[in-house]
């Protein structure tokens, strides 16, 4: 591991245990347990601001290391009474990704945002699901090595369910590009992220999900699985949740990723 991304790995352990027990000023119980549930729920009426560095290593035959900062806020917009509209942006940072081969180029710099839109009913159904979906849009404003060059886009749902502390459903989107550079690769890639989550009485969540993304180009898979514990807890007036997780790919094309790091840190602003 990178100096710097050892120096991070300590800072965010360092954060994690001072959140979860030199802070143990926590929210209301109830409140922090509403709130850690709401964290589980991509379509919550909770704006958030998830910042995310995942490390991901072994990758290609020059067993390269990549450093991705992930910025991903969360925001509802009421509808009406019974309605929200839910964005959700991720931009990504490659601040280190080396050339997964000798001699190759290393690139830095912003990747391709991803925007989406979730309309979404305020209250789960009678059988307690909740669910939203919408457009998912790809803008192409990566720097070069880090693009797809195509503005992209397609549908994208979210369904799930919470029910004593657990919370289980699945994210998913489709993209085609339908502009761009013509020299560059179509997209046509789906995306599907099932999840499953515990909320203990101590608003400390154990998860387990895999982000996975088939290329219909390239017939390829990639499948990492992630393991993750996050802690929710109270910094002066300001709910904060602290994540860590490890990283496993189940499955990808050859030469590429073998396992990685995710610390994330989340702002919350309940409405």
């Amino acid at each position: 591991m990178p100096p710097c991304l050892a120096n991070t790995f300590i800072r965010c352990i360092r954060i994690f245990l001072l959140g979860s027990f030199t802070f143990a000023q926590t929210v209301h119980a109830d409140d922090a347990a509403e709130l850690a549930n709401k964290l589980q729920n991509p379509v919550a009426n909770l704006i958030s601001v998830p910042m995310k560095l995942d490390w991901d290593t072994d990758i290609g035959p020059a067993n390269a290391d990549r450093s991705t900062y992930l910025v991903q806020p969360v925001i509802p917009i009421n509808l009406n009474d019974s309605w929200n509209i839910i964005s959700r942006t991720i931009t990504p940072i490659y601040i280190d990704a080396e050339s997964p081969v000798e001699g190759g180029r290393n690139d830095y710099g912003m990747g391709d945002i991803l925007q989406s839109f979730f309309v979404s009913p305020k209250a789960p159904t009678a059988s307690g699901w909740i669910w939203g979906a919408g457009p998912a849009l790809s803008l192409p404003t990566g720097d070069d090595g880090l693009t797809s060059d195509k503005f992209s886009v397609g549908p994208t749902a979210v369904a799930l369910k919470q029910q004593d502390g657990w919370t289980y459903g699945i994210l998913w989107n489709h993209l085609w590009s339908v502009s761009g550079d013509e020299e560059a690769p179509r997209v046509n890639s789906e995306f599907l992220q099932p999840f499953l989550s515990f909320n203990t009485k101590t608003n400390t969540t154990f998860g387990v999900n895999t982000e996975s993304t088939y290329n219909w180009e390239t017939e390829d898979w990639t499948v990492p699985v992630n393991l993750t514990v996050a802690q929710l807890v109270k910094i002066g007036k300001r709910p904060v949740s602290f994540l860590a997780g490890y990283r496993k790919y189940a499955g990808s094309p050859p030469g590429k990723q073998d396992w990685g790091l995710r610390f994330q840190v989340t702002l919350l602003f309940p409405t």
